[in-house]
């Protein structure tokens, strides 16, 4: 499928199936059991772009407004329902979903992109990658596109074949195998194509599936994704008491999809406090384990030696890599824990952004739920993000985290 252009107008969104598969699964479970929940999600540029976001401010808002008068096709309807963790009821649902527009907001407040969805969780929490990945889109057609294409095809011939020279390598336990996660700050939906389709062609023995959703149908691949930080988080607001968030996350988790979709997030509030709450019980029920924060040889050896003290084998379970990966990075993971355990390897804008420009580091983060704060308690300095220092505070007391 191509893209449309409307006049003088490029539709950057396609497909409202274009997004991670984890909104998908994240959606489907607050639908059922919280789906009353009032939500809001803030935009913030983590670095130094090459000239304001606030640039690009009616831009934006043009494809928001295009944005919210899309619907799911029938043919993307049908995809979702052979997953066989997606529930009929959950598609009937998006059936006749729609975006509103007054539930989103765009502001210049000098330099300052300001983006805004407050409204229903079950309405709003689904804008989150279409912002990142309309801003992305936007910032970057305004840089030379022959050239950084021409640098990013040289660059993904080197990567497929450093991956063909790796399996050169003697053969260890457990597989080396990675994936796309790299809608949310891609280059531009063309490029975006053109690496995923490459890399199903012509490394599949590796390449084992994306997390966009639209792509995976596409290519006929694995989509690929279980929950993210705004799950567990809003349990933080979810009327269970704060020290108990995590394990009713992981409960309605396990009750919802049933031995699927088997693979949690550990750095809401860090690793050890996770850890605390990741009894023999989850241990047993889910597959293993996501790590996006921390020094991740640190974090994959707590992982296995957490395994051992359950004594569960860790070859059982799997450890995945997403923070920040390129494929170097992955490669050296890979060799350091695959004897002794499953991994996987999430790589994002070192797949679908890795063309000579800076990349943009954005992100849309829940910030208050039901009318209070949430909060993640990285285990990097710089992913922390609230307003609300008080509640900060009480959130490290509360699981034991050093400040940042």
């Amino acid at each position: 499928m191509t893209d449309n252009v409307i006049g003088d107008f490029r539709p950057v969104v396609r497909s409202l199936l274009e997004t991670d598969l984890y909104k998908f699964s994240m959606w489907q479970a607050l639908l059922h059991w919280h789906p009353g929940a009032q939500a809001e999600y803030e935009f913030k540029c983590r670095n130094q772009p090459a000239f304001p976001l606030t640039e690009l401010k009616d831009e934006i808002e043009r494809q928001l407004d295009h944005l919210c008068t899309m619907t799911f096709r029938e043919e993307e309807l049908e995809y979702l329902r052979s997953l066989r963790y997606i529930k009929s009821d959950f598609v009937d649902f998006l059936t006749v979903f729609r975006f509103q527009r007054k539930f989103i907001t765009v502001e210049a407040n000098g330099d300052e992109l300001l983006i805004h969805a407050r409204g229903p969780q079950v309405h709003v929490m689904g804008f989150e990658i279409f912002v990142l990945y309309i801003v992305n889109e936007l910032y970057f057609r305004r840089f030379d596109q022959e050239a950084a294409l021409a640098e990013g095809r040289r660059r993904l011939d080197a990567k497929i074949a450093a991956l063909k020279a790796f399996g050169q390598e003697p053969m260890r336990r457990n597989p080396f195998e990675f994936f796309d996660f790299g809608v949310r700050r891609r280059f531009s939906s063309a490029w975006h194509d053109e690496v995923v389709g490459r890399l199903a062609a012509e490394v599949p023995e590796y390449f084992k599936g994306t997390s966009n959703v639209y792509l995976a149908m596409r290519y006929k691949i694995h989509p690929l994704g279980t929950m993210a930080h705004e799950y567990m988080q809003s349990f933080q607001a979810f009327g269970v008491r704060l020290r108990d968030f995590q394990k009713a996350a992981l409960e309605d988790w396990v009750q919802e999809f049933r031995g699927d979709l088997g693979t949690a997030l550990t750095d809401v509030v860090g690793m050890d406090a996770f850890l605390r709450d990741f009894d023999l019980y989850f241990a047993k029920l889910f597959d293993g384990l996501r790590h996006d924060s921390g020094d991740p040889v640190v974090w994959g050896e707590k992982a296995i030696a957490h395994y051992a003290r359950l004594r569960i084998d860790a070859n059982t379970k799997r450890l995945v890599f997403s923070d920040g990966l390129d494929l170097d990075k992955a490669i050296f993971l890979y060799r350091h824990f695959a004897d002794r355990i499953m991994t996987g390897f999430g790589i994002g804008t070192w797949l679908t952004n890795d063309l000579g420009l800076k990349p943009l580091n954005i992100v849309m983060k829940l910030v208050r739920c039901n009318g209070q704060s949430v909060a993640k308690l990285s285990d990097s300095p710089g992913k922390t993000m609230s307003k609300d220092e008080t509640f900060l505070a009480y959130l490290r007391q509360v699981f034991e985290h050093p400040a940042a």
